[in-house]
């Protein structure tokens, strides 16, 4: 007979809600990226006014992909890191898409609010591995 684990052992963890996160994190990040090329195309067809700006935008939006992308990266290892910052930008993102929803952009209000609460959902039941104090005794 095999020898059995101690009682108070911890099961393997499932990775499928960190997995999901990850997915998540990519699909926002694709989107801002999506985005931001959208900008330096109206930009390359004269349709931005001020070009400052719209470089400045397109550049602050870039800088949410990669931020993005890299929580998704984040969530693919075992790192505890990437919750909180999922967790904020995901609440942010629900006042975008009430407003989003109240401006009768109904179909992308729910797309906004849908998959930041499924991330948000997912970033919530994933599992992070425990802390580890240095005893200095």
């Amino acid at each position: 007979m095999p020898p059995q684990p101690p009682f108070d052992a911890a099961p393997a963890p499932t990775p499928g809600p960190r997995r999901v996160a990850a997915a998540l994190c990519g699909v926002q990040s694709l989107a801002l990226l999506g985005f931001a090329a959208f900008y330096v195309y109206e930009l390359a067809i004269g349709e931005g006014s001020d070009a400052g700006r719209v470089v400045m935008s397109a550049l602050l939006i870039l800088l949410g992909a990669v931020g993005l992308g890299l929580l998704a990266k984040g969530w693919l290892g075992e790192r505890r890191w990437p919750r909180t910052p999922t967790v904020v930008w995901d609440l942010l993102l629900l006042p975008v898409g009430a407003s989003i929803l109240q401006a009768g952009r109904t179909g992308l209000g729910w797309g906004v609010l849908g998959l930041a609460l499924a991330t948000l959902g997912a970033a919530l039941l994933a599992r992070v591995p425990d802390v580890e104090f240095d005893d200095p005794a």
